[in-house]
């Protein structure tokens, strides 16, 4: 016996079968909208806490950031380029820096 497949034959069924399920599509990957927020932290100077998947918590503004990493500036310690795949979550801590 031999199969043959036929290109013209749909896996699918007509977009006006009343048994057709409608599937919700995915939320996108990337909204675009990291880098808008990441700006506006760096622009107003906005203090933020930057949690690290391992726990870790620091605090400080976002001053520079690509694709890749984001640089946290701290006051009286050291400035840390941080990964984002490292970072859980960066949350604005309030009002304005000092």
């Amino acid at each position: 016996m031999r199969f043959v497949y036929n290109a013209s034959m749909s896996f699918r069924p007509p977009q006006g079968s009343p048994n057709a399920k409608r599937g919700r599509t995915p939320p996108p990957e990337d909204t675009f909208e990291e880098a808008s927020f990441l700006k506006t932290l760096g622009e107003k100077q906005k203090p933020v806490s930057v949690k690290l998947m391992d726990g870790q918590t620091f605090q400080g503004w976002i001053e520079y950031y690509d694709r890749n990493m984001v640089r946290l500036t701290r006051q009286d310690a050291p400035n840390l380029f941080i990964f984002k795949h490292e970072i859980m979550y960066i949350a604005e801590d309030g009002g304005k820096r000092k």
